[in-house]
């Protein structure tokens, strides 16, 4: 019986190989077994901060804008301000009060060049940009910038921007240029220091700052409305109407000048 229990089992292992063989070469034909990527949550990151710091800067010429409604004053604190400044022995009261009442004026933003009479030329009285709104308010206090400057680049025109390919001096445009403002006022008025700090601005100072698109824009310090006349507020011609708003440090700083020039004759 041994015998033939060893000989029937013989028999049946070369059958339990084959079973085994053909179990071994059965193949998985589905999709490849992928295994799972691990997130990469700092590359998400990096392109999260580079929309938020895109958006800040290309927005930022916006901002004064934006907060006008909420920063803007009305007409009647422009009248008490004005009332203050009369009132009062600073050296740029009287430039800080003529920029005030010229807020109130109706004002649409035109940069084209004109050709205007010399001295004492202008651009239409409901037309104007940054520059003119400076120009206009010293001649409020009797200073007329477009003679002073061109007098100055008559006699040192090299030491001017040389911006325009302009072979000489232009009464028509060269005081409306605000590169042009900036070198009189470093030449003629004092420079101080560009800062951060609202103690360093007083009523009447001339501001340069340097907006997103490279632009220059100036404006004049004046103080806040009541309840913030102890803060130092600008008025200024950007975009689509002249504002009195607490802007100052909006934009980069450039410049900051005091100009009590001589007064023309």
């Amino acid at each position: 019986m041994t015998e033939a229990f060893s000989n029937h089992r013989a028999e049946l292992l070369p059958m339990a190989r084959k079973k085994t063989i053909f179990y071994e070469t059965i193949e998985y034909i589905g999709p490849r077994p992928q295994l799972q990527k691990r997130r990469n949550r700092l590359g998400g990151w990096v392109i999260v901060s580079i929309a938020v710091v895109m958006g800040f800067w290309f927005g930022r010429p916006l901002i004064p804008s934006l907060r006008a409604t909420q920063q803007s004053a009305s007409v009647e604190q422009v009248g008490e301000a004005v009332s203050h400044l009369e009132k009062s022995s600073l050296p740029g009261a009287q430039l800080a009060a003529s920029a005030l009442e010229y807020s109130k004026r109706d004002i649409a933003y035109d940069p084209s060049y004109y050709k205007i009479g010399f001295p004492m030329g202008d651009v239409a009285d409901d037309k104007g940009m940054a520059s003119d709104l400076v120009v206009r308010c010293f001649r409020g206090i009797g200073i007329d910038l477009q003679a002073q400057v061109h007098d100055d680049m008559k006699a040192h025109f090299k030491r001017y921007p040389q911006l325009w390919n302009a072979a000489g001096p232009d009464t028509h445009i060269d005081h409306r240029r605000v590169a042009n403002l900036q070198r009189f006022f470093e030449r003629n008025g004092e420079s101080l220091k560009p800062s951060r700090h609202a103690m360093d601005y007083a009523p009447g100072d001339i501001v340069v700052w340097s907006l997103a698109s490279a632009e220059k824009h100036i404006g004049i310090v004046v103080p806040g409305p009541e309840g913030s006349t102890h803060q130092p507020w600008v008025v200024h011609h950007l975009d689509d109407k002249v504002r009195w708003e607490n802007v100052l440090f909006d934009f980069r700083i450039e410049g900051h000048y005091r100009y009590h020039g001589n007064k023309a004759e």
